[in-house]
């Protein structure tokens, strides 16, 4: 069994001592996977960052390849995703097509990426897996897109079985939740939409009265690799600034 890195408590935080560790961080062309990817590598890991670019996610056989290229993964964070350039419409007016390429993107990358790397986590007796899902999968969707919510939504379901399935081989499993997060294209034109007033508003529904930076989601992930957190699992934390609404 793998031994449990050291840890060190300085001014409140854990300095998680990743060093030796391999992660990999899905999702990573804008902010929250960016982040995610450098708070890991500042605790040590070696970090190997994708997004659709890289590998299709989507695809079983990409997902293969790319992880056969990476070889053994201590950490695995699923941040993948997004509304694949859809806008809210009626569901009489969502395609076939539609539905699936988002639940794809979100929840089937999710699988698929989990799935590559359990083999050796379980071998190795130890591995930390963190799934990036949303606000909208703990109620709805500011987008209006079903497949979106519904796709977020299972990703926390998939969580806490995950964690189920993996905790007797020391693998946690836990999810973030992130409120709204200016943190890439599609963000930045849903907050130009809003306009003026609906920005006010938006702000002004947060307790901390600020919108998310990805650091603060990949603080997040800081908390559930930790080996403090050896014992959290199954968890989905909304990290959202206190957001009064969804």
């Amino acid at each position: 069994m793998t031994a449990e890195p050291t840890t060190e408590l300085t001014t409140g935080l854990t300095t998680t001592g990743l060093t030796g560790k391999t992660a990999v961080v899905t999702g990573t062309a804008h902010g929250i996977g960016a982040a995610i990817a450098a708070a890991l590598r500042g605790e040590g890991a070696v970090v190997h960052g994708v997004d659709k670019a890289g590998a299709d996610l989507t695809s079983a056989a990409a997902v293969r390849e790319f992880f056969a290229g990476v070889g053994a993964v201590d950490i695995l964070v699923n941040c993948a995703g997004g509304v694949c350039g859809q806008v809210g419409q009626p569901l009489e007016d969502v395609t076939d097509e539609d539905w699936h390429a988002v639940v794809d993107a979100n929840l089937t990358s999710t699988f698929l990426c989990i799935r590559a790397v359990v083999a050796g986590m379980k071998e190795r007796r130890w591995g930390r897996i963190v799934n990036i899902s949303s606000a909208a999968g703990l109620g709805v969707s500011k987008t209006g897109i079903q497949a979106y919510t519904s796709a977020k939504a299972g990703q926390i379901g998939f969580t806490r079985q995950m964690a189920h399935e993996l905790g007797p081989f020391g693998i946690t499993v836990n999810c973030i939740a992130p409120g709204f997060v200016l943190s890439n294209p599609t963000t930045q034109q849903q907050w130009e939409g809003y306009g003026a007033e609906g920005q006010r508003q938006l702000v002004a529904g947060i307790a901390m009265r600020r919108l998310g930076q990805p650091e603060d989601i990949a603080g997040g992930v800081r908390f559930f690799t930790a080996p403090a957190s050896s014992w959290v699992t199954g968890q989905t934390i909304a990290i959202d600034g206190g957001s009064a609404g969804l």
